[in-house]
């Protein structure tokens, strides 16, 4: 990788980090907002979905947006909300206000879930485009790592009320937003997005700054039109693009991230050991994404996929069983949790992004990605809404049950219908679906 691309990516991936920064600080803030505004059930799901639905909302517009105006203008947007979202969220006087600054941090969440992972496949060379889609899951983690570890010394300090400790949570995300805001200014458009506008000067110059030599027209019917996914030759791509980021939610990935120290608390683990097991699921989780960077390239998608889907299935049916026990074995909870976080950090996670932000055409990427990551949002907010109900009237055994079932159906998913893409231009991809739609007639009748 060139100098120039990996400072690109560092700052890229500063939307990775705020992402998983907002989406895990409520983990920490939860308890502590639910004491001080003394929330209901109800209104517990609704603070922790305000942001969901926020990320419906920016992922919605976020494929025409960029598409129009480029992936550059999109980074700006999402980083100016982020910080907007911090500060409201920090000083927020009521219920009221805080479930808005939550949700356009929600926005902001759902924009870099669309533009980072669509950027930094359009930029990277095909030999390492996972690995740098792959870096944008790592920097996600990395933010929930952060929340956890900012959350659990916020705890520490006794200069302020117990009870207003959760302002502090949500202003530590200032200092990356601001870092953003500021370093989106020196990143270059995307080159693929200035060649399908016909912008070829720029497109010679960016490309060779970034050492990009295996960019070349695309040879895909598709015009522009998001009608073009329901045709037979990108049926199954779409289908893919819908089924990986769905079942990714329904896996219960968030349900540990959002309520890990409730459902630790439940099982009888005290508060401050909850919070320093969900600082060491953190840890673990930075560490086993940097498996899938290792290997995301060299194994590719298809082998990471199947055997990750396997691993989660088996995991989080061994965790359904301890929480079913009338003593729960602490130990072996946390192993069986970490080894689900093991199996979906190289595989569930990251793959979702890597494969969606390579298997659309090129004309429609952009917005294609937009329909794949709003479904990830819709579900991510179900969960996120529907997991405390499950809990409280399932238990959490029949809960993460449910999740098992999610993760053996992804499995048979990815074996039957996912291709390998590693190492293969965006453009020769997209030649793929041409010609198996060519040799499988029977397809374009379907």
């Amino acid at each position: 990788m060139s100098k120039n691309f990996i400072i690109i990516l560092c700052i890229v991936s500063l939307g990775g980090l705020l992402f998983g920064f907002d989406m895990a600080v409520i983990a920490g803030a939860l308890p502590l907002v639910k004491q001080f505004f003394g929330l209901s059930p109800a209104q517990e799901g609704v603070f922790v979905s305000s942001a969901l639905i926020g990320c419906i909302i920016g992922v919605f517009f976020t494929g025409s947006f960029t598409d129009k105006y480029g992936r550059k203008q999109a980074f700006i947007v999402a980083s100016l909300l982020f910080l907007l979202s911090a500060i409201g969220c920090g000083f927020s006087p009521n219920y009221t206000l805080l479930i808005l600054s939550r949700g356009i941090g929600g926005l902001g969440v759902g924009i870099a879930s669309i533009v980072v992972p669509l950027y930094l496949a359009e930029i990277s060379p095909s030999k390492f485009r996972g690995r740098s889609v792959t870096c944008y899951q790592l920097a996600i983690t990395f933010g929930i790592l952060i929340a956890y570890i900012s959350n659990y010394f916020i705890l520490q300090l006794h200069s302020l009320p117990q009870t207003e400790l959760w302002r502090g949570m949500f202003l530590v995300g200032a200092i990356p937003a601001i870092l953003l805001c500021l370093g989106v200014y020196f990143i270059p458009e995307s080159p693929r997005w200035l060649a399908k506008n016909g912008r070829s000067e720029e497109v010679a110059v960016i490309s060779a700054k970034l050492g990009l030599t295996d960019l070349h027209d695309s040879p895909s019917p598709a015009k522009g039109n998001i009608r073009d996914l329901f045709s037979p030759i990108y049926r199954r791509a779409f289908l893919l693009g819908l089924f990986l980021p769905l079942f990714s939610q329904l896996s219960g990935i968030n349900a540990i991230v959002y309520y890990g120290p409730s459902i630790l608390l439940e099982s009888g683990i005290s508060l401050a050991n909850s919070y320093h097991a969900q600082l060491f699921f953190g840890a673990a989780n930075v560490l086993f994404t940097c498996f899938a960077i290792w290997k995301v390239d060299n194994w590719g998608r298809r082998p990471l996929y199947i055997l990750g889907t396997l691993g989660a299935t088996i995991s989080l049916i061994a965790t359904g069983y301890l929480f079913s026990l009338e003593q729960t074995n602490n130990v072996a909870l946390i192993v069986s949790i970490l080894s689900f976080l093991f199996f979906f950090a190289f595989s569930i996670g990251p793959l979702k992004f890597v494969v969606a932000a390579e298997i659309f055409p090129n004309a429609i990427r952009a917005r294609a990605m937009g329909i794949s990551i709003m479904v990830m949002w819709i579900s991510d907010a179900i969960v996120g809404q529907l997991t405390p109900i499950l809990l409280a009237s399932w238990g959490a055994h029949y809960t993460f049950w449910l999740f098992a079932f999610f993760c053996a159906i992804a499995f048979i998913v990815v074996l039957g219908y996912l291709p390998e893409t590693k190492g293969k231009p965006l453009e020769d991809i997209e030649k793929y679906w041409i010609e198996k739609s060519k040799k499988n007639p029977s397809d374009q009748n379907a």
